[in-house]
């Protein structure tokens, strides 16, 4: 029997772009999940079938504007890696800074906070994640003509 030899994997640097959207669609992951499991909190489906969430009265006006909220960070995994560098870097910065406010938010009047305290952190790690490489987005280096990518980025 021959011993194995140890190897060393190949790491390869993620674009900004793929990074981005991989970490918007944990944040959204993890926003539905927290939602789902909400469910399951005592008292949550009594309200929601007596037309109630949170403070609010349940209306196409309360249902349009929840999707508004969440369509923004969802269309974000594709606008991450098909708007131009200089504008998804913008938006992502404008976005996750907009949704740390949003996120701390859901703390309010909530009594399972062991439960919502630990979704409140890990969707803010997120978030910092986002802010920090699009923050931190590679600037471009001059490069001749004849090294450039036939494919635009």
């Amino acid at each position: 029997m021959s011993a194995r030899r140890p190897t060393t994997l190949d790491e390869q640097r993620m674009p900004v772009r793929v990074v981005l959207a991989a970490a918007w669609t944990s944040f959204m992951f993890l926003y539905a999940y927290v939602d789902i499991l909400n469910f399951f909190t005592p008292g949550v489906v009594e309200d929601i079938l007596d037309g109630r969430v949170f403070e609010f009265d349940l209306s196409q006006t309360f249902s349009a504007a929840a999707l508004t909220l969440m369509a923004v960070p969802i269309l974000m995994v594709v606008l991450s890696i098909t708007l131009p560098a200089r504008t998804s870097r913008l938006a992502n910065l404008a976005v996750a800074a907009l949704y740390v406010p949003v996120t701390v938010f859901n703390a309010v009047g909530e009594s399972w906070l062991l439960f919502y305290g630990l979704a409140i952190v890990l969707e803010l790690v997120l978030l910092a994640l986002i802010l920090r490489y699009a923050w931190t987005w590679p600037q471009a280096t001059a490069q001749s003509p004849l090294s450039r990518s036939a494919i635009p980025a």
